[in-house]
């Protein structure tokens, strides 16, 4: 099993940066892929990024798509959310979860990450 905390969230300005964590514990994290979701006030949780277990393929959502990077330091057990040009769109708690396998199919499937982490809330003012 693998647990999982976010941290780096908080308020910014739009157009601004922010670089989220995941911090992970267990024994499977090397072989897990691991993803980023977000969720906003009233909306249903939806897929932002995603990383293989090596880091050798990623996935985005297409509203995010050149403004952020999913990235892994295995050694650290740790994955991060590099977010640029902030948008206000971009409003949301954040999650880090985890594939619970290393497959690069179905990376933006919700249903096929079973550890999550308890959310860090990013906040873009116009």
């Amino acid at each position: 099993q693998v647990q999982l905390v976010e941290s780096g969230g908080g308020l910014v300005q739009a157009g601004g940066s922010l670089r989220l964590s995941c911090a992970a514990s267990g024994r499977t994290f090397s072989s897990d892929a691991m993803g980023w979701f977000r969720q906003a006030p009233g909306k249903e949780r939806e897929f932002v990024a995603a990383i293989s277990s090596l880091g050798g393929s990623t996935d985005y959502a297409e509203s995010v798509k050149g403004r952020f990077t999913i990235s892994r330091d295995n050694a650290k057990n740790t994955v991060y959310l590099q977010m640029n040009s902030l948008k206000p769109e971009d409003t949301a708690v954040y999650y880090c979860a985890a594939k619970g396998r290393g497959s690069i199919w179905r990376l933006r499937d919700i249903t096929e990450y079973i550890y999550w982490g308890q959310g860090t809330q990013v906040t873009v003012s116009s």
